[in-house]
């Protein structure tokens, strides 16, 4: 299991991210460009020491991702756009789970170039939640499905 940032442009939310994967076991790609400089301290003051204990790997760009990925690797898109809930999909052990840009998710050629489409369920008056809160739902989820889960 691995998460994917598709070009995210907020240092902190990377930075929680990072964390995320450290204390969780899980992978982290990112995919460029980022919206911020990669050595940026805020990524560092964010993630801490965890930053070490966190696979990162950055790509060019999607192609360049998608390349990277095997037979056994589905990519699951985590989008506002969707109608299905992660909690009624069933998630595999080597899927990909994929978050879009802050401000934008990702461009349509790219939703349409993944396995599966999950809309985290919220309350209809707002309209998305953070996205390092959105990777931990996701992940922490797709975890315990897949008995994958830190002891």
């Amino acid at each position: 299991m691995r998460i994917a940032l598709y070009q995210p442009e907020i240092a902190g939310n990377v930075g929680a991210i990072l964390r995320l994967g450290a204390c969780m076991g899980t992978a982290v790609e990112l995919i460029e460009p980022l919206g911020f400089v990669w050595d940026d301290k805020r990524v560092r003051r964010a993630a801490m020491d965890y930053i070490d204990h966190v696979a990162v790997t950055r790509h060019a760009g999607f192609e360049a991702f998608r390349a990277t990925l095997g037979p056994e690797s589905r990519l699951v898109l985590f989008t506002t756009r969707a109608v299905q809930s992660p909690y009624d999909f069933v998630f595999r052990p080597g899927d990909v789970l994929l978050f879009g840009q802050e401000s934008a998710g990702v461009p349509l050629e790219v939703a349409e170039a993944c396995d599966a489409r999950l809309r985290i369920p919220m309350r209809p008056e707002v309209r998305s939640m953070n996205l390092a809160t959105s990777a931990a739902l996701a992940l922490g989820e797709a975890l315990r499905q897949t008995g994958q889960l830190p002891q």
